[in-house]
């Protein structure tokens, strides 16, 4: 048997939205726990500078932020449990979430679980994260100023990070297994359109390319022919789309389409009264850490908020 612990207030995840969520929360007294996850700390963990987000004017590391704010929640009494959430029983109340070690009976609960990126599949892909390869232009964009940059992918997501790489790059490459875009007709439109960005028709990436420092060119395969050709490029944006870690959660929460928690507007209300929803997990927009954050501060808000008017 597992060990039963009650807690007022139990956080599923573990990033900026997360830990946000813990520092507010410990703070007004709820002693939060934190199920972290065996993968902790998020998209954060694979970005090796942070300079967008407030009060680090020399930039940060994402897995040094990830430590300051698991530190910062500590501080206040959060407690911190490094493993997956296996299960959950959202039906009655207190609500019921097992680990691998213990099981928990929470009064209220915060889902920011986060989302992930999703990559090509390439091992040399794998090897380049961070030294060259990236899935978010806003994250990283600036780190390859002066230099040719690829994107893979034909939707609005890789349209508009095209185009913001063009205020850092010398040339933009659009790499599409398609002849044709996915994305909007008015952000199909302005790449286009745009001098900086040009088209590379059915081809995928084949291969990354680099030194032991980072990666140098890509190496890619024309889809009808299977002929290769090779990239000098000085980084590689994956933009084929962010998938919700919500899957613990179907069935029980409200999803949308693509698998985000549906909150209601305004809030972090879900569909079950007491259980809230912050951070990428809900968020298919913005996806920054910044605002991860700011929906983790609403959360405990929300999560304090019900506490008194239920007890």
């Amino acid at each position: 048997m597992k060990p039963t612990s009650h807690v007022r207030l139990a956080i599923i995840g573990s990033g900026p939205a997360g830990y946000t969520a813990a520092i507010y929360a410990a703070r007004a007294e709820l002693a939060p726990v934190v199920i972290a996850g065996a993968a902790f700390g998020g998209q954060l963990m694979i970005t090796t500078e942070v300079e967008n987000y407030p009060g680090f004017p020399e930039s940060v590391s994402g897995p040094e932020l990830v430590e300051l704010f698991q530190k910062q929640a500590e501080r206040f009494g959060a407690k911190v449990l490094f493993e997956d959430a296996t299960a959950i029983d959202f039906g009655k109340h207190p609500f019921g979430i097992e680990t691998e070690s213990q099981s928990f009976r929470a009064d209220a609960v915060v889902v920011a679980t986060g989302a992930s990126a999703k990559w090509i599949g390439l091992p040399s892909e794998e090897k380049y994260v961070n030294r060259g390869v990236s899935a978010c232009a806003t994250c990283d964009g600036a780190l390859y100023r002066g230099r040719p940059i690829a994107v893979v992918g034909g939707g609005d997501t890789a349209m508009e990070e095209a185009l913001f790489l063009t205020r850092f790059a010398t040339e933009v490459i659009v790499i599409h297994r398609r002849d044709s875009l996915r994305a909007s007709r008015i952000m199909a439109d302005r790449a286009q359109r745009h001098d900086k960005i040009r088209f590379v028709w059915h081809s995928e990436v084949a291969e990354v390319l680099g030194d032991e420092k980072a990666l140098t060119a890509v190496r890619l395969r024309d889809v009808r022919d299977g002929k290769t050709q090779t990239l000098e490029v000085g980084a590689l944006f994956v933009a084929i789309g962010h998938k919700p870690n919500t899957d613990l959660f179907r069935g029980v929460l409200d999803l949308n389409p693509q698998g985000y928690l549906v909150t209601t507007p305004g809030t972090t209300r879900t569909n079950v009264s007491g259980v809230f929803a912050c951070g990428d997990a809900m968020d298919p927009v913005y996806r920054q850490a910044v605002t991860a954050a700011g929906t983790g501060c609403m959360a405990a808000l929300d999560a304090e908020r019900w506490l008194a008017a239920n007890e």
